[in-house]
């Protein structure tokens, strides 16, 4: 049954369950009553972010996977691209890549399938593979949809461009300080308004200077990171651009890692037809909705709900 399943309805079905339910707040303790100090973490971050504001658009991380056992007998892996938003990390929409494709040509057929008034009027974050004036073009002109999109040396013309403006002359325009999982990091945000960029409707670019060292050590490793939008000064403020920049990696950090490392997802060797994007999806969408019942840890939700004693007790069984 899963081998003729398609996994993009899936998830589909799944985002509009999902987006219906209220999320419960993250909670000191689990949902069961546990005490996990991933679930305290994750709940005085969660109230140290209600003082900060939001930013005034909606956000979608665009990446993709491979399914690393999922190897087919011709040798080929799998692959999925999915797009995630940003403020509750539910997976909107998924895709299957086909063997004679790549992630490129499936980035427009993957947001074909989401729908327009979820769209339209937000950003799309995504990493240098995709840095493409055919989907800057198909965002905007097609979607009414905005791109916050990095730029890397796999498009050299455009990242000396970027590399080459006033930045000395520059002002900081948000500077933020994170600790936490053994690491002390700081961002530096400038940005410069553009016009007659050699890439379609770009608006504003942003340089992100990265300062990280491990906790206790005085060795700072840096970092700089470029990225252009096409959104204007005015639409799109200095803060909210480093919110999204650092929103995308929530698809990595969040859903990759946690099908991963909790589902073990790359070690899953089913190869049969659409099975290994059918599963994908099903591993997605245990993780959102225990995320969504308030389990800020993936694995202690799992736990509670698949050991035998956990489960009597979570239904009220001594």
């Amino acid at each position: 049954m899963f081998a003729r399943l398609d996994p993009g309805l899936l998830t589909a079905a799944g985002f509009t369950r999902l987006t219906a339910l209220q999320p419960c707040p993250v909670s000191p303790t689990g949902p069961d009553g546990t005490v996990e100090r991933e679930q305290r973490r994750a709940h005085h971050t969660a109230r140290r972010e209600t003082d900060r504001p939001r930013p005034r658009r909606a956000a979608f991380a665009v990446d993709g996977k491979c399914l690393r056992g999922a190897v087919r007998a011709d040798g080929r892996r799998v692959f999925v691209l999915t797009a995630v938003r940003h403020h509750d990390a539910l997976t909107a929409t998924l895709r299957e890549i086909g063997a004679k494709t790549n992630e490129i040509p499936e980035f427009a057929p993957l947001l074909d399938t989401l729908d327009g008034q979820e769209l339209t009027g937000s950003v799309v974050t995504v990493d240098a593979l995709h840095a493409q004036t055919s989907h800057a073009r198909y965002l905007v002109e097609g979607r009414q949809a905005h791109y916050l999109l990095s730029v890397k040396n796999n498009q050299p013309t455009l990242a000396r461009q970027l590399t080459n403006l006033p930045w000395k002359q520059a002002p900081v325009l948000n500077r933020s300080r994170d600790r936490g999982h053994g690491r002390d990091e700081v961002r530096e945000v400038k940005v410069v308004s553009v016009d007659g960029l050699l890439f379609p409707h770009a608006r504003q670019v942003v340089r992100i200077h990265r300062k990280r060292r491990r906790t206790g050590t005085s060795k700072w490793q840096t970092e700089t990171v470029y990225a252009v939008t096409d959104l204007a000064a005015h639409q799109a403020s200095p803060a909210e651009i480093a919110a999204w920049v650092r929103g995308h990696w929530i698809i990595e950090n969040t859903v990759h890692w946690t099908k991963d490392v909790t589902f073990a997802e790359d070690d899953s060797q089913i190869r049969r037809h659409h099975t290994p994007a059918v599963m994908s999806a099903l591993r997605d969408l245990a993780r959102a909705t225990l995320h969504r019942a308030g389990w800020a840890n993936i694995a202690s939700g799992r736990r509670a709900h698949t050991h035998p004693a956990a489960t009597l007790t979570l239904h009220g069984i001594p």
